[in-house]
């Protein structure tokens, strides 16, 4: 099949799936015709509704190798392009390791969700252990050591999370929020302007931005 003929099939999956909503048979129909790597090539060169329709297909079916091409494409030029990636690059992020770590990556997120932090960082300390180059794992417990009021700690573990993963918008956010905790607000804008530029959708981080450089300028 030729690259030309690729993408009106793609398109064809995608209309058929913004009509049915069945992630199911959309996965399935792209899985049968593309490979990762093809979908990780449309995601950046392709025309808008390839890109979308890749970007979609990555997040279901790819994992963590797939990361730095939706890294990019949180930076595309379309909005519906830039809001799938910000959905599907934080699967993921959890995508990574033995099925095994995956197991327990997982179970470290829901410990984070249900606020049983001590229980988080014990576990995600076990699995850094394990395998050092889980990013996730570093900022799952950088989450958690935030939550218990030790932010000097997790700064240090999302340091290590962008240091593994470039990408990780959310460590630099959470470096940022720390960083306001012991009101060091240079540091704090230095780290939301890291997440901005990664990921140029986050109002939130926008804003913040905006507020200390507003706040420090009327320092000086």
């Amino acid at each position: 099949m030729s690259k030309r003929s690729r993408t009106p099939l793609l398109h064809e999956l995608y209309h058929q799936y913004l009509v049915d909503q069945n992630s199911e048979t959309f996965c399935r129909g792209v899985a049968r015709r593309y490979t990762i790597g093809t979908l990780e090539r449309l995601s950046g060169a392709g025309d808008r509704m390839a890109r979308r329709a890749a970007i979609l297909a990555l997040g279901a079916l790819g994992d963590y190798s797939s990361n730095t091409a939706m890294g990019r494409a949180l930076q595309d030029a379309d909005r519906g392009v830039r809001i799938l990636a910000d959905n599907a690059i934080r699967q993921l992020w959890c995508r990574c390791g033995t099925p095994s770590q995956r197991k327990r990556l997982d179970s470290a997120v829901e410990l984070n969700g249900a606020r049983r932090f001590q229980e988080a960082i014990d576990a995600t300390t076990r699995l850094i252990a394990e395998a050092p180059s889980l990013a996730e794992a570093w900022n799952q417990r950088a989450l958690a050591l935030f939550n218990l009021g030790r932010f000097a700690e997790s700064i240090r573990d999302c340091t290590q999370t962008l240091e593994i993963n470039p990408y990780h918008f959310g460590a630099a956010t959470g470096m940022a929020q720390s960083y306001m905790q012991t009101n060091n607000r240079a540091k704090a804008l230095e780290s939301f302007r890291r997440a901005l530029k990664l990921n140029p959708s986050l109002e939130g981080v926008r804003a913040h931005v905006l507020y200390l450089q507003r706040t420090l300028k009327s320092q000086e």
